[in-house]
C-alpha cells in the first residue's frame, strides 16, 4: 500500500481546493457525471490527507542496528 509523506499535505490540500472549485463549476452547468467523479477523488484525496496526517503523530520505531557475528566464535 502506498503511503502519502506528510510533506504533501499542502499539496493534499490544493488538490483538494481545486476539485472543491472544479465541482462547483459542474453544478452550475449540470454535468451530473463530473460532478459524481470529482466527489469520488474528493473522498479519495482526503483520505490521503487522514492518512498522511496519522504519519505526523506516528513516532518512530527503533529497530536497531543490527551486528555480524565474529568468525571466531
Amino acid at each position: 500500500m502506498l503511503q502519502v509523506n506528510p510533506k504533501m499535505l499542502p499539496r493534499l490540500a490544493e488538490i483538494e481546493k481545486d476539485l472543491i472549485l472544479r465541482r462547483k463549476r459542474a453544478e452550475e452547468e449540470q454535468w451530473l457525471g463530473e460532478i459524481e467523479g470529482i466527489d469520488l477523488t474528493l473522498t479519495f484525496v482526503r483520505a490521503k490527507q487522514a492518512d498522511a496526517a496519522r504519519l505526523t503523530h506516528r513516532a518512530p520505531v527503533a529497530l536497531g542496528i543490527p551486528t555480524v557475528p565474529s568468525p571466531n566464535g
